[in-house]
């Protein structure tokens, strides 16, 4: 039999592509991840490696020294990155989700100033929408842009920055009032402004704070933090695209193909829980035999080999449909909410498989137990998703009568 999620219709690049990838994952990342990510270490050695195969430019067009790959190649490879460590996958979304917003959205300068760097990995990106006082509900957002003379001056804090202090370019979406009038739909007066900084933490520009990590139960090594911007000045030519009032259409496009790669990064998780399960349960004997010669783990490693299978299916689904150069948004909703809970469930099973052990840290099913959890909200809770993919379905079969 072939191994699980396997990809029809694949070009004999991209399977190089995926070969090459899922190699180093097997050689560089599996072996050092469980004690990288006990000490919550950013996997430095890792990241470069990454680099030197030209990940951070899978989809930079060449002009820009990128590869100018698929969304679907791009998620496919960080599939099998998230099977390794899902954290790793964290450090190039964010990194991919400004890269891809700096090519559909970004002026010429913009582009040219960028994109070749970010493609070299000598710029690494982050993104934020998120505060304190909100989570899903983005138009509630209060910090705030004003012009000032040619420059804009920007206040508020930021939260939930995956490579906040990795990064040295950080996408941050924010109210701008210019322009707009007072009673203004609240997504009609943001915009998206590009942040040039230091890597580090503390004061990494003038007016811009990045505080230490935030500590988290799982998804560690790569670093999240908050953002303070305390009279962060910042000169027009860095509101992305040129113009105010655009940034939530900006956010929600780099939203979109960023749940694709939360999609990715549940079934590559789910498959690594699938590829220890199925392994211990043929090691561990109970009652005489192998446990999974017994009928009811049978039943459990069939339930999440077919999750996994159904996740992987549904997460090429919505690549291809963007790849297409159509709106997917229905269907990364859809793929987004069935790998996070398939993961949740397949992850789970695996740990019932390994019993006691489960819960000891030396096995590796303990971390992703602790990492499943995140891709339940990352990118959009399980909610989110419903009214997004229950209010497209609506228009799609919009009541005649």
């Amino acid at each position: 039999m072939a191994r699980l999620a396997q990809t029809a219709g694949l070009t004999d690049i991209q399977q190089e592509i995926l070969s090459t990838v899922r190699d180093f994952v097997d050689k560089e990342i599996i072996p050092v991840a469980t004690e990288l990510e006990h000490r919550d270490e950013y996997p430095q050695q890792i990241v470069d490696g990454l680099k030197e195969l030209g990940l951070f430019g899978l989809m930079i067009p060449e002009e820009y020294g990128g590869l100018g790959e698929s969304l679907l190649t791009y998620a496919l490879c960080v599939e099998e990155i998230a099977r390794g460590w899902m954290s790793v996958s964290g450090i190039i979304n964010t990194h991919f989700i400004v890269a891809y917003m700096l090519k559909q959205h970004g002026t010429q300068e913009q582009k040219d100033h960028f994109l070749p760097r970010m493609a070299a990995g000598d710029i690494r990106g982050a993104f934020s929408m998120s505060e304190p006082a909100l989570g899903s509900d983005v138009s509630a957002i209060t910090s705030k842009a004003v012009k000032d003379g040619d420059e804009y001056v920007l206040n508020g804090q930021k939260m939930w920055l995956t490579n906040g202090g990795t990064s040295s370019l950080v996408a941050v979406l924010v109210r701008s009032d210019e322009g707009h009038p007072e009673g203004t739909a609240p997504h009609k007066s943001m915009t998206t402004f590009l942040i040039e900084k230091e890597p580090g933490f503390g004061e990494v520009r003038p007016g811009l704070t990045i505080p230490g990590k935030i500590d988290k139960m799982g998804y560690k090594g790569v670093d999240t933090t908050e953002m303070i911007m305390d009279g962060l000045r910042l000169p027009a030519n860095r509101v992305l695209g040129g113009a105010t009032g655009r940034g939530f259409y900006q956010m929600m496009d780099g939203v979109e193909v960023g749940r694709v790669n939360v999609a990715a990064r549940g079934c590559g998780v789910a498959q690594r829980a699938f590829e220890l399960g199925v392994s211990y349960a043929q090691q561990r004997h109970a009652f005489g035999k192998a446990i999974a010669q017994h009928q009811a783990i049978q039943f459990k490693l069939a339930e999440m080999a077919t999750k996994v299978e159904a996740a992987h299916a549904m997460m090429v689904n919505a690549a291809r449909k963007k790849d297409s150069g159509e709106r997917n948004d229905l269907e990364a909703g859809m793929a987004k909410y069935l790998a996070s809970e398939y993961c949740k469930e397949v992850v789970e099973d695996a740990f019932r498989i390994h019993g006691g052990y489960g819960f000891s840290k030396e096995y590796e099913i303990e971390r992703l137990y602790r990492e499943a959890p995140m891709l339940l909200i990352g990118e959009g809770t399980a909610e989110i998703q419903k009214m997004i993919i229950g209010r497209r379905l609506l228009e799609e079969y919009r009541f005649q009568g």
